[in-house]
């Protein structure tokens, strides 16, 4: 998890480069730059001959100035040119900064999502902060969000320790949800807390009742290490690259399990891929890794196409 003190000292790193950088990083690579950021993974566990191409949109955190309704429109209009087959939504759609002048209803993004046209359809999963944001979940110690209820009022499904099985072309697949693993971390100040994640990877696999490949959504990478080789690849958001990547290293994220999950593509027992993400948590900056919608394509044959 990205903590405010490993940000701070990241963007702490950058102050001899000048007054320059962080008006860059503040001004310019969080609100002006987006990329479409490409992986061509060859999971073992994906059948060679069955291409696929899945659009990911990660970390959005909605909010006046730094990621206002327009930008959002601009982010589905881009990730509908991509013609996927299918589109995921990883989590964090509320805002995760103070520094706002407005916070944008959950009613009011889930409309332009909306918009996002895939054939295989849109599919959620909820992040940390969908859950943070909402003050009634965090007493009670259950969902849905208030995030998760627009998104489905909008005819997104979210899946939370869920999983569906998807057809493209007679060939099956599954598409699993896992429920976010920090969900009731702030619930702490309500009441006494025995766990903080609404996950269930072991429950959601169960709900999987034929041999077709997995792709597992799970907003925090964290859980790729406890992720079995009966997965062929796990996509996450969450970290947002670290917000301040330098040379390829994000400082703000701490490593665990021997590992720094921050961003890009690992081979553990599945194939892993981080998105950067396209919004801001905690600062409203940006350096060495600009916003990005992923766009994954599996099978040797989607290449060839």
């Amino acid at each position: 998890m990205i903590t405010r003190r490993h940000l701070i000292r990241s963007i702490g790193g950058l102050s001899a480069l000048g007054v320059s950088t962080a008006a860059y990083g503040v001004g310019v690579e969080p609100v002006l730059r987006l990329r479409v950021t490409r992986y061509h993974p060859t999971p073992r566990q994906w059948p060679t001959d069955f291409p696929l191409k899945i659009a990911v949109i990660a970390d959005i955190h909605a909010c006046d100035p730094w990621m206002s309704l327009e930008r959002i429109e601009a982010i589905v209009d881009r990730t509908n040119a991509l013609n996927a087959d299918l589109i995921v939504l990883l989590g964090d759609y509320v805002a995760g900064i103070r520094q706002v002048t407005r916070i944008i209803p959950s009613s009011e993004w889930a409309k332009v999502l909306a918009g996002l046209k895939a054939p295989l359809g849109v599919h959620a999963v909820m992040g940390n902060h969908d859950y943070w944001d909402d003050k009634t979940v965090q007493r009670m110690g259950r969902g849905p969000t208030v995030a998760h209820r627009a998104l489905e009022a909008a005819g997104i499904p979210v899946y939370e320790n869920d999983a569906v099985r998807l057809t493209k072309d007679g060939r099956s697949f599954w598409l699993a949800g896992l429920g976010d693993q920090l969900a009731y971390y702030p619930a702490q100040r309500y009441r006494r807390v025995q766990r903080f994640g609404a996950d269930d990877l072991a429950g959601t696999l169960a709900k999987v009742t034929d041999n077709a490949p997995i792709i597992l959504l799970a907003h925090e990478p964290h859980i790729a290490p406890r992720v079995p080789t009966r997965v062929a690849l796990q996509l996450s958001g969450h970290t947002h690259g670290g917000q301040v990547r330098l040379l390829g290293w994000s400082p703000a994220v701490p490593m665990q399990h021997g590992l720094r999950l921050a961003y890009g593509h690992l081979r553990l027992k599945c194939d892993v891929i981080i998105s950067g993400g396209l919004g801001c948590s905690i600062m409203p900056v940006r350096v060495g890794v600009p916003p990005e919608i992923v766009e994954v394509t599996l099978g040797r044959g989607a290449l060839a196409a």
